[in-house]
């Protein structure tokens, strides 16, 4: 049986960061980085836009290339997938039948993209946009479809929309809330990106929900509750995703949304770490305090943070959390989390197509959101690992820059 001194399961920002971090802070064991997809290590945000767009080849993505992991002895087992975990051991068991020993396991599995519960949920032609296959097989389909139907408003379902209204597709966006982006941002950010859709064509379609899906080998509609039936010779669904750690909660971690990590991203079993997306924390950025963050800051950050713990350096995750989204001409930059706020102060006119939204809780400032406005997001960054308390109306006037207000 193989074993590696660390075995890395997940070979995504927050898995090969980890590899990278070991690396770097002079670890001299041996390395195993296990991945389900068969690519070397990339990044998966440009796959909704750029790399959907043909803006961006594959080989842009890697995170590093072949040569990179062979001079730093990280073995690369990709086409794998763990699907059980014996802390006593320390081993795990592959799909395929495979046992593989560790010392220390860091578990970096993201998440799997929710499916649709419907009716005809499975036909062909229905797509998540999670890795390189599922944006190939969309990119293959394409030349035969003129019709799209995007359900979920989140970042991933806006970006695909904009990315295929920009290569000509008569495209719809399906939200069950009142409002894309429901669950991320306020108001102001919401109504400005439903605006700017359906200036480029995009029918958004709110406070509805998919009853079913027609089709008889592939998709030809969207049935809505109510009845109306929407044709379509391609549907993307991008209503969130499951986080991949049934094998650890099985072996016995604490968890459920999630597996439950302390600050150094220790799980509660022995010599089991957890990283990225799938890592449910404490963060004293949320409002509820334990989240899970989906993005590459966390995945990094997160990683690191678990080498460093490996090789006996003090560290803590306490980072701020940060994310972005790309769409049509649009840079969204957000820094911070703005669940929970109780005030949204707008900071610039959404007309001009440059702007801020700044959220408050009791006062202080958590978050930022800014469309083409990087200067705001970088100086308003410090605003919120301060939780400062600014009057509103100074933080609205944009002649008086954030970084005069700290």
């Amino acid at each position: 049986m193989t074993r590696y001194d660390v075995l890395i399961v997940g070979a995504g920002h927050a898995g090969a960061q980890a590899a990278i971090a070991l690396r770097q802070h002079q670890f001299a064991g041996s390395i195993g980085l296990l991945g389900d997809e068969p690519e070397l290590p990339y990044e998966r945000p440009p796959l909704s836009k750029e790399y959907l767009a043909g803006d961006k080849p594959f080989e842009r993505l890697l995170i590093r290339n072949a040569a990179f992991w062979d001079e730093r002895q990280v073995a690369l087992l990709p086409g794998r997938t763990a699907v059980k975990v014996d802390p006593v051991g320390h081993t795990i068991a592959t799909a395929d039948g495979e046992n593989i020993g560790y010392g220390t396991l860091i578990w970096a599995t993201g998440g799997k993209p929710r499916r649709l519960a419907c009716a005809g949920g499975d036909l062909a032609g229905i797509h998540t946009v999670r890795t390189r296959a599922d944006v190939d097989r969309m990119i293959a389909e394409l030349p035969a479809v003129r019709r799209v139907v995007v359900i979920g408003g989140g970042y991933i379902g806006l970006e695909a929309a904009a990315v295929l209204a920009r290569l000509g597709r008569e495209v719809t966006v399906l939200e069950a809330q009142d409002r894309v982006l429901a669950r991320v941002a306020g108001e102001p950010l919401s109504r400005f990106f439903e605006a700017e859709h359906r200036a480029h064509g995009v029918d958004i379609r709110l406070g509805v929900v998919v009853e079913a899906i027609f089709g008889e080998d592939r998709v030809t509609g969207v049935r809505l509750a109510g009845g109306e039936t929407l044709p379509a010779e391609m549907a993307i669904v991008g209503i969130g995703i499951d986080p991949a750690v049934a094998p650890l909660l099985d072996a016995g971690a604490n968890g459920g949304n999630g597996v439950l990590v302390d600050a150094q991203s220790r799980t509660s079993l022995p010599d089991i770490f957890a990283v990225g997306d799938c890592a449910l924390h404490a963060n004293r950025f949320a409002a509820d305090r334990g989240i899970r963050l989906e993005s590459v800051q966390n995945a990094n950050d997160q990683a690191t943070v678990a080498a460093k713990t490996i090789l006996g350096v003090d560290a803590v995750y306490d980072a701020v959390p940060w994310f972005w989204s790309n769409q049509y001409d649009l840079k969204l930059q957000t820094v911070g989390i703005s669940a929970g706020h109780d005030a949204v102060v707008l900071r610039g006119e959404p007309a001009s197509r440059s702007f801020s939204v700044i959220y408050l809780r009791a006062g202080r400032v958590i978050a930022l959101d800014c469309v083409n406005a990087t200067k705001d997001y970088v100086q308003g960054r410090k605003l919120v690992l301060e939780a400062s308390v600014i009057d509103p109306a100074r933080l609205a006037d944009n002649t008086t820059p954030l970084k005069d207000l700290a």
